[in-house]
C-alpha cells in the first residue's frame, strides 16, 4: 500500500528515540508514523472540504507531521483512497461506506473496501434543495419535468442518494454533476434549475448564494419525508432557521451520518493521537465549521457496522464510549 511507503523515514526517527509532540505535549512513541498524510475531503464549496481541511491542518499542527486536506470526489472516492492507502484519512457518509464495504462502490465494482476503519463521528448530512427565488420553485412538486438539477460531484453522497430520492418522489430531471461552488455559479447564471445538496449545514455554497441573490430553500412535506424515511437509510432532520438568513422557520429534511475514516494499517499510536487532537476540544472544531457541534464522544454509536481503528477505539473507550471488541479492527 502506498501509505506504507511513506512510513520509512518516520520509522527510523522513531526508533532512535520517542519523539516529543509539537507544542510541548507529552512524549509518545512514533514508531511507524508516516512522514506526511492527507485527508480525503470533497469538492471546494462543500462542508466536507471546509471541515476536512480544517481538521487536517489542526492535526498536522498539533502533532508536527506534514498534512492537509485533498480535494476529492467525496465519500465513495474517499473510501477507495483510504482502503488502498493512497490517503491516510478521509471522510465518508455511512450509506456509501456500507455500499463500499459490500463491494458496490462504482469506482471499483466488486472490490470490498474493508481496509478503511472508523475514526470518529463528524456530523449529520442533511439533504436539502435550493433554487433561485426567481424560478418560482418553492416545493418539490414545483420542480418541472426535465429540470436541470445539480447533484454534486459524481460518486458523492448527494449524487448517490438524492437522484434516487427525487425519483421516488416522482421528479423527472436532467442530471448534472460538478463541485458545489461551480454548481452554485451555474444556478445563479440560470444554467441549472435546482441544486440538490447533501452536505453539513450551513453549506458554504448556499451561504454565498444568499449574499449574492435571493434563493428558496425547499423543504420536504411530511408525506415526502415519510416516503423517503421508509425507503432509504436516513433519519428525520430539521434544518434550523438560524442556519440561513433565507429561512424563517425550521426546514423539514432527512439526514445521514458522516464519519472520519483511517487506513486500518496506520500505527495505533498515530491514529490515537490524531483522534485525541480532534475529539478533545470540541470548541476548537466548531470554529472550523459549525457542523462539528455533533463531533462528540456520545455519537460514537452512530456507527454500528464499520470496524473501528484500534487507535481510535482506544481513545473513545478511555473517554466514555463502549465500543465492543467485535467492532474493533484486528489483523
Amino acid at each position: 500500500m502506498k501509505i506504507m511507503k511513506k512510513m520509512g523515514i518516520a520509522a527510523v526517527v522513531a526508533m532512535s528515540s520517542a519523539a516529543v509532540l509539537a507544542g510541548g505535549h507529552a512524549k509518545v512513541d512514533r514508531t511507524g508514523w508516516p512522514s506526511s498524510f492527507t485527508v480525503g475531503t470533497a469538492s471546494q464549496g462543500g462542508t466536507f472540504f471546509v471541515y476536512g481541511a480544517g481538521w487536517a491542518n489542526l492535526v498536522a499542527d498539533q502533532l508536527g507531521v506534514s498534512g492537509g486536506g485533498e480535494v476529492t470526489g467525496g465519500p465513495m472516492q474517499n473510501m477507495a483512497l483510504v482502503h488502498t492507502g493512497d490517503a491516510a484519512f478521509g471522510m465518508t457518509t455511512m450509506g456509501p461506506a456500507r455500499e463500499s464495504m459490500d463491494g458496490l462502490n462504482p469506482i471499483a465494482p466488486g472490490l470490498k473496501m474493508t481496509n478503511a476503519c472508523a475514526m470518529f463521528p463528524m456530523y449529520q448530512t442533511p439533504f436539502s434543495i435550493t433554487a433561485l427565488a426567481s424560478s418560482g420553485i418553492k416545493s418539490v412538486s414545483d420542480i418541472p419535468a426535465g429540470a436541470k438539477i445539480g447533484f454534486g460531484p459524481a460518486g458523492s453522497s448527494s449524487d448517490t442518494y438524492f437522484p434516487r430520492m427525487l425519483e421516488t418522489l416522482g421528479v423527472k430531471f436532467d442530471r448534472r454533476n460538478g463541485g458545489w461552488t461551480d454548481l452554485g455559479g451555474q444556478l445563479q447564471d440560470g444554467l441549472l434549475d435546482v441544486i440538490a445538496f447533501a452536505a453539513g449545514v450551513p453549506i458554504p455554497a448556499v451561504s454565498q448564494l444568499e449574499v449574492q441573490t435571493k434563493v428558496n430553500i425547499i423543504e420536504f412535506t411530511e408525506a415526502e419525508q415519510k416516503k423517503i424515511l421508509e425507503t432509504y437509510p436516513v433519519s428525520g432532520f430539521n434544518i434550523a432557521e438560524t442556519t440561513y438568513t433565507t429561512l424563517t422557520k425550521p426546514a423539514r429534511s432527512v439526514s445521514m451520518w458522516n464519519f472520519a475514516i483511517a487506513n486500518c494499517d496506520l500505527p495505533e499510536s498515530f491514529v490515537y493521537e490524531a483522534t485525541k487532537v480532534v475529539m478533545s476540544d470540541n470548541e476548537r472544531m466548531v470554529k472550523i465549521h459549525r457542523a462539528a457541534r455533533s463531533t462528540t464522544v456520545d455519537n460514537w454509536d452512530k456507527n454500528n457496522f464499520m470496524p473501528w481503528h484500534p487507535g481510535a477505539a482506544k481513545w473513545f473507550n478511555e473517554n466514555g464510549a463502549s465500543i465492543p471488541a467485535s467492532l474493533i479492527h484486528s489483523k
